[in-house]
């Protein structure tokens, strides 16, 4: 794996720095190469690959839109023993404070990238590019919200796109992995209440970090970081989920976003929709823990 790395990179050196970030799905650490730093992250899983890859595109599209900073994406490496590692640019960062009300800015500026590219007058249809506007909900790969990786095949309309490529599809896999018969029987109900939770809302597409939870944010000198996305083309309000639903953002960082992009009517009931996929991909991936809450919230949608 070192030589396959030092080749992509044109380096003789390698050396660990022992500065780290690994986390619950990944290891990481960030090496001196002939050419400065740089941050690998490694998994030995056999979905290493789609992952990185996922996210190598996820980061590279941030990137294009020049509202919030994220690691620059060098390049996806095969280990020869299995799985991937993916090399980035290393980033002094720090827990975010300094720079919460900016981040609640840059996001809000992200999410309307989109919309900018719409009024510039250029269109894409079911695909991406750097200079046109997306009219559909995926993405041109396949990104992961943790190491399970998503269905992003473009739809033309949210709602069914979400109910059948995220939820349904995270339904199914506890059914399968956990012989959970009342989490399918509750959705198939709630599938149909769905629509209204989304009645008078007229969704754009826009380019989404995913996975925006207090431990995917940072900030360096100058300003926020946002790092590990799941990205694709969806609405907007997804990404306040899980940043809700576990914490890290204050309330400079709210204010700042809300200013630019206000709450739309029905936006806690959408949330705690949301909520749902998270509780289902936190259960397939860490157990029956989240189990509870998963179903909870499905009751509480029902009513």
């Amino acid at each position: 794996m070192e030589a396959r790395i030092k080749e992509a990179l044109k380096t003789k050196k390698l050396r660990a720095t022992g500065r780290g970030g690994s986390g619950c799905i990944n290891e990481g650490e960030a090496y001196e190469t002939d050419d400065g730093e740089v941050f690998i992250k490694r998994n030995s899983k056999p979905q290493a690959r789609t992952m990185f890859d996922g996210e190598f595109a996820a980061l590279k599209a941030i990137l294009e839109t020049e509202t919030v900073r994220v690691p620059k994406p060098y390049v996806v490496v095969d280990n020869p023993s299995g799985g991937a590692a993916l090399v980035m640019e290393s980033v002094r960062m720090r827990q975010l404070s300094r720079h919460s009300e900016l981040l609640g800015k840059q996001l809000a500026s992200m999410h309307l990238h989109n919309s900018r590219k719409r009024d510039e007058g250029s269109s894409v249809h079911g695909s991406r590019n750097e200079s046109g506007y997306v009219d559909q909900f995926g993405f041109d790969v396949t990104t992961c919200c943790g190491y399970l990786p998503l269905d992003n095949s473009w739809h033309d309309d949210w709602v069914e796109f979400f109910c059948r490529q995220r939820i349904d599809a995270q339904v199914r896999m506890a059914q399968e992995k956990y012989h959970d018969r009342e989490a399918p029987e509750l959705w198939s109900l709630l599938v149909h209440k769905v629509p209204s939770f989304f009645e008078g809302l007229e969704i754009e597409p826009a380019l989404i970090h995913g996975d925006l939870w207090g431990g995917n944010v940072a900030e360096y000198e100058d300003g926020p970081i946002i790092f590990d996305p799941a990205s694709y083309y969806g609405h907007a309000e997804f990404d306040l989920s899980i940043a809700k639903l576990f914490g890290g953002f204050d309330g400079k960082f709210y204010s700042a976003y809300f200013k630019a992009i206000p709450k739309a009517a029905g936006f806690e009931k959408r949330l705690d929709f949301y909520h749902l996929f998270h509780y289902l991909n936190h259960w397939n991936h860490f157990g029956g823990g989240y189990r509870s809450s998963s179903l909870s919230t499905m009751r509480r949608l029902l009513k």
